[in-house]
């Protein structure tokens, strides 16, 4: 029943060993299939006889839109990972909550859902071919990729930056400056600014793209 990914995701080295855990535990969680599932869980429970509680199924969002938008405080010549530069002074970046672009995720992604056109840039992420198992999460030192219930919001604020407004404009193109254009627009009082960075709070949104075309640095998008 399992798909036979072999991703890991799971907290074990494979399908067939996740599946010998569930026979030999009487105790063990048919939930942990992410590349299967809700529906993958409920189909197990069934087999053993356990009441499954569905859930919403998380696709993974990188909430930074910096990349080459934002300016490099030195020039990094060393091993080429996110894990590594990070250990450097926070990395190379002037915004030191963004990302590093050197595709960590990229390189754990084991559905191919993730791509990186040239270093520096920020990863995009194939919501098509993503499972939400969470392993690219785990890589980013930065924590800048969240896992997000795939029904839940269209729109994002692609800045994880806690810097106030007048340091951001110096530093990135696109990252939030804390102005608040996006609290006083949306039309049901669904944004909140927090330490000087916008906060959709998805109770009332409805996915309406006023934010998005208020936003003056476009540090809001629509996620695709």
């Amino acid at each position: 029943m399992l798909p036979k990914a072999n991703c890991g995701a799971c907290g074990f080295a494979g399908c067939e060993s996740y599946a010998d855990w569930l026979v030999s535990d009487q105790k063990a969680s048919v939930e942990k299939c992410t590349v299967g599932g809700p529906e993958l869980a409920v189909g197990i429970g069934r087999l053993f006889g356990k009441e499954v509680t569905v859930t919403a199924k998380k696709k993974a969002v990188i909430v930074c839109s910096g990349g080459e938008n934002c300016t490099d405080r030195f020039s990094y010549q060393g091993v080429s990972t996110c894990k590594a530069v990070n250990l450097v002074f926070g990395g190379q970046k002037s915004c030191l909550y963004g990302c590093l672009g050197f595709g960590d995720c990229v390189k754990v992604c084991p559905f191919n859902a993730i791509t990186l056109d040239g270093p520096g840039k920020v990863p995009v992420i194939n919501l098509a071919k993503c499972t939400g198992c969470g392993l690219c999460v785990a890589s980013c030192p930065k924590k800048i990729i969240e896992l997000v219930e795939e029904e839940k919001f269209k729109v994002a604020v692609s800045c994880k930056s806690k810097d106030k407004g007048a340091v951001v404009r110096k530093i990135c193109k696109t990252g939030c400056i804390g102005c608040g254009i996006c609290v006083k627009n949306c039309p049901v009082n669904d944004i909140v600014l927090e330490n000087n960075l916008a906060r959709i709070k998805y109770e009332n949104c409805n996915n309406c793209g006023i934010c998005v075309a208020k936003c003056p640095t476009k540090s809001i998008r629509v996620i695709k």
